[in-house]
Formats: structure tokens, sequence, C-alpha cells
């Protein structure tokens, strides 16, 4: 990964000016790097006055895909900063673009800086609802075709986006002179991977402590669910969801799902597929290859819940998997429970439910899962 390449700081001497007083003088600093014991695709450096953000570019891990400079505004800006865009902390009229964001800057504390989002028709957080229903947050668009206008009206201090491959200079968003922050969060590989980037948001928002001691109270329930299947003898191959459009998306060998179903002592029937995310196949391929699963775990989104048989009137290939036969099939509903937004940054709830579906016999609890319900 590229925080492993020569990027540190420690034996680099940066100057920057005095805080508070207006001075120009200037102090010689050292660079202290954060210890990040999960997170791949995130660098961050610290001194006595301003933070250094590297986020590796996830399609490249050769390169950059950004560098912050994390700068209080409490503080005149220091001079001769190294490069990268300048952002100042905390964040207070913030446009984000993303759920799962704004529910980890809610837990953070920082609610009130959120000023904007996008794609407000996919928004269920009945506070963030109301705060747009009175004004407080402004509908800015869709995060593909977002309204510029309002983003400046706002007089915003960064737009937090989730990049992807290739996205270039964000055409007329990028033109404004306002810090855009590439949240690569979602391209982490593993649960406590993804979790870890909370430090970062602690940064934006002034929070870092909290989200230091939010990580590692998610860390710790995270690691114990963990050790309670690490011994067990069994582990059954679990398939993943259903077709869609004539497409069945597995997950490949270092997929976030992946790492959570043998985190929970189960097997991928897919993990002989090398890289991260998903691999599309026919249906046909599927089901020869983990047909023989004993346990099939479906995500999905309607008003009403899954069952067997509207299962089995979609696709007759379903019959054919072991355990839809032996009925061992398990929905999670985001349309009920949005676990989409709430287990990013608390990976430990969904390994919970997995373990409760996967190995229920080591579990101490007396409550169902969570998320995951059996198909009737």
């Amino acid at each position: 990964m590229f925080k492993k390449f020569s990027f540190l700081l420690p034996a680099l001497m940066l100057l920057a000016a005095s805080c508070g007083s207006g001075s120009s003088g200037h102090v010689a600093l050292q660079a202290t790097k954060q210890p990040l014991k999960y997170a791949s695709l995130i660098d961050i450096e610290r001194t006595d006055s301003f933070d250094i953000v590297r986020i590796t570019n996830p399609w490249d891990t050769t390169r950059l895909l950004h560098t912050y400079l994390l700068v209080p505004d409490s503080i005149n800006l220091p001079t001769d900063l190294p490069a990268g865009t300048i952002v100042r902390t905390p964040l207070k009229r913030a446009v984000v673009y993303s759920t799962i964001h704004t529910d980890l800057i809610r837990e953070l504390g920082a609610f009130d800086a959120v000023k904007g989002v996008a794609d407000v028709p996919y928004i269920s957080d009945s506070l963030t609802l109301s705060k747009l229903a009175t004004g407080e947050i402004i509908d800015c668009g869709m995060h593909t075709s977002p309204t510029i206008e309002k983003i400046i009206a706002l007089e915003t201090d960064g737009v937090l986006v989730s990049p992807y491959e290739n996205s270039g200079s964000y055409g007329k968003l990028g033109q404004l002179g306002i810090p855009i922050i590439e949240c690569a969060d979602y391209m982490e590989t593993t649960p406590l991977g993804r979790a870890e980037w909370m430090k970062f948001f602690g940064l934006l928002m002034g929070r870092f402590e909290e989200a230091n001691d939010m990580f590692e109270a998610e860390e710790n329930k995270y690691n114990t669910l963990k050790a309670k299947v690490a011994g067990v003898d069994y582990r059954p191959r679990v398939l993943m969801d259903n077709m869609y459009g004539g497409v069945w998306y597995v997950p490949r060998k270092d997929a976030t799902i992946s790492k959570y179903i043998s985190d929970a002592g189960g097997r991928n029937p897919f993990d002989d597929i090398s890289g991260s995310g998903s691999a599309s196949l026919s249906g046909e391929k599927v089901i020869h290859t983990a047909g023989d699963a004993p346990l099939w775990l479906i995500r999905y989104s309607q008003s009403t819940p899954l069952t067997r048989s509207q299962l089995a009137a979609e696709n007759n290939l379903y019959s054919a998997v072991e355990a839809f036969r032996n009925g061992n099939v398990w929905g999670a509903n985001s349309s009920v429970e949005d676990y989409f937004s709430i287990t990013p940054f608390h990976p430990s709830l969904f390994l919970d439910d997995l373990i409760k579906v996967i190995h229920p016999e080591v579990t101490d609890s007396l409550t169902n899962p969570r998320f995951f319900h059996k198909l009737l």
C-alpha cells in the first residue's frame, strides 16, 4: 500500500506560523504519524499546528488520490505549507453527499455542521428529514448533478463526496475553490478498516478524541465477537444475495462481505476469485459452484418481507440451492432496517447478526438477529 512509501515526515522539519497572535514568525514543527491498525487507504500525520491526511488511490495504490492539510481556523494560516488542499477545521458549513457520513457526523456530536445534503429521495433518517423540512439543511440535488448555486449560497467550507474511479475534477463543483473531501472509506476491504476512517471524520469535525474512543469501543466489540467463533471446526459455505438483472454478483476473496463471513465462522464459496468487490456471474455458474451451500443470506429492499415462494417464482434456479430446499434462507430488508447506513462504522452489529445465523450455538444472547430474518 502507498502508506509504506516514502511520504513520512517525522524527519522533515516543517515551517508554520505561530498560533493566535497574528505573527508571521516561523517555528519548526515535527510531524508525528498517527497509528492506524486496519485502514489501508489513509495516512494521517499530526503537527502542533495542522494535520496532514493522504488518501491512497484505491484503483491504483501506487498513487495518491488526494492530500489534505487540515488547519484549525483558530490560527493564522501557516506559511510554507506542503502541497495539498487546505481545509479549515472544524468544518462548520459542510455539504455531505452520503447518509452514511451524516449519520457518523451526528454520532460524533457535530451534526449542526451539516448544512447541505445530496440524494434526498434516498434519505430515511427522520432527523435529517426534519431539518430539511425546516430549512436547517438544504437539498443540494443529486450527487451526479449537484445544485451549484445552493452550494455557493451556503458558503460551504467543505463538500464530502464518495469518489469513484476516474471521477476527475468534479466539473463545476471542482472550480468553486471549495475543498472537495474525497471519502474513499467504502473502498477499504475489511470491516474495521472502513470503520477506522471515523478518525479522519473526527479530525474534520473537531471531534478526534471522540472518534478515537468510538473506534476503540467498536474494535473491542468486533474482535470479542470474532473470538467466539475463532475455534469452530465447522465452517459452512454461505451463499450471498441473488440475481439482479440476469447477473449474480458474488463476493471475491478480498471483498468486505467475504471478510465478514470468515470472521463469523463461515466460508465464501467464491474465495478462489481474487480481488476485492464483486464478480458478476451467471446464475448457472453460481449454482454449479455454490448450490450445495447450507446457508443462503439475501440483502434486499421491498415493502413486504421476501418469501421462499417469491424466490421460486422469480427464478426456478433458486430451488436448486441446498439452503432453499432445507428452509435455511435468511433475508435482510434495508427498507425496514437501514443496515447500509448503520454498519459501515458499526461493523460489530453486522458481525453479531452473521454469527447468530451461521453459529447460533456460540451465542449467549436470547435476542434474534437484528437485520436478518428467516424466510417463510
